[in-house]
């Protein structure tokens, strides 16, 4: 299985990613692409500029087009959660990227889920940096994922996670096993 998880920083996305991969058997986790993009050397502005999201969005459309592990893949951050931030900081994410090339890296999971700010994440998760950034991308986030103004994430399952954070796993694992049972031949 494939699953991609979106969020704004400080929702539990990471937390999440690592739970998931090790209940999951064999699956891996993929570092967020600002990390991977961090250790190819490229420098971030800090808050990060239009220009650094959008080197975000192009290396986290490339990794989800990556040949498919064996065993499963768990993505901490998709393409939407770059588009969510450039909406955030004004721009119009339906000019920054065509729906066509997105299409191939939504296509290529099985699950989308969305970590969503809450009165718990806000009372038990640290306080995250840049909380008018983050709250504009959470805003942006949940409506490009409905909206879906580029048509590219259509017929991707969505999970939203906006109950417990001790329930996250659970419902993630739940939808997973529903997806299996709907077609059998996916790992």
């Amino acid at each position: 299985m494939r699953v991609g998880i979106s969020g704004t920083h400080g929702t539990g996305k990471t937390t999440l990613v690592e739970a998931l991969c090790a209940h999951l058997p064999g699956h891996v986790g993929v570092d967020e692409p600002y990390y991977l993009l961090e250790e190819q050397g490229y420098e971030f502005q800090l808050p990060p500029s239009l220009e650094d999201y959008r080197a975000l969005l192009a290396c986290s459309v490339r990794i989800l087009c990556s040949p498919p592990s064996p065993s499963g893949t768990i993505f901490d951050r998709t393409p939407l959660d770059h588009l969510a931030y450039l909406a955030a900081t004004g721009a119009d994410p339906a000019e920054e990227v065509d729906g066509a090339t997105l299409r191939p890296a939504f296509a290529s999971l099985d699950l989308l889920v969305i970590t969503v700010i809450t009165p718990e994440t806000e009372q038990v998760l640290p306080a995250a940096e840049l909380p008018g950034l983050r709250s504009r991308m959470n805003d942006a986030l949940l409506e490009l994922v409905y909206d879906d103004p580029l048509n590219a994430w259509e017929d991707t399952p969505v999970l939203e996670l906006s109950g417990p954070l001790d329930g996250r796993l659970g419902a993630v694992l739940a939808a997973l096993k529903q997806i299996r049972r709907q077609s059998p031949g996916r790992v």
